[in-house]
């Protein structure tokens, strides 16, 4: 998932990145959500250019996730699909306050500012693998829901609504 500097023109040039098993490991173990079956690979497509100094980009993450529903605990199927635009600066001599932008920086090549679509890069190689954690995790409802119509499970006897009414009174 890396694309190289300098090898970026003023025209712009399209990337496909399909997760690896390594970053399938690392990002089950900082997002427990995609823990167990997969639905769909997480796969990007991205398009990049220069813009003078700076690097553009934009492009989709999509694939698909297993989540369980808030209200009834049954898993399902949840679809993946976040566009992405991001517009990275040369770092130069600059070096982020926040030690874990630093980090992210010195390991990834690159490192997101306050809003999530700038940041800086340095180094002639961008690894976009902690970006597509990053766009994953914010994808992920707070609070799943299996369908808008969802019933949820009975409170006093733990019967799921969805299937069967069950006789206990509201």
């Amino acid at each position: 998932m890396k694309i190289l500097v300098d090898r970026l023109k003023d025209s712009p040039t399209d990337f496909a990145f399909r997760e690896t098993e390594a970053w399938r490991t690392e990002a089950e173990e900082m997002i427990p959500e995609l823990r167990g079956p997969l639905a769909a690979p997480i796969e990007a497509k991205l398009r990049a250019y220069r813009m003078g100094e700076d690097i553009y980009l934009e492009g989709r993450l999509a694939g698909a996730i297993e989540l369980q529903c808030g209200r009834c605990l049954v898993r399902y199927r949840a679809p993946l699909s976040e566009p992405f635009r991001l517009v990275l600066s040369p770092a130069g001599s600059r070096v982020p306050v926040e030690p874990e932008a630093a980090q992210s920086l010195a390991r990834f090549g690159m490192c997101l500012g306050d809003e999530l679509e700038t940041g800086w890069f340095q180094g002639y190689e961008i690894d976009f693998g902690g970006f597509f954690r990053e766009i994953v995790t914010l994808a992920i409802p707070v609070q799943p829901l299996c369908s808008e119509q969802c019933k949820g499970l009975c409170p006093l006897c733990g019967a799921d609504r969805n299937a069967d009414p069950c006789e206990c009174g509201e």
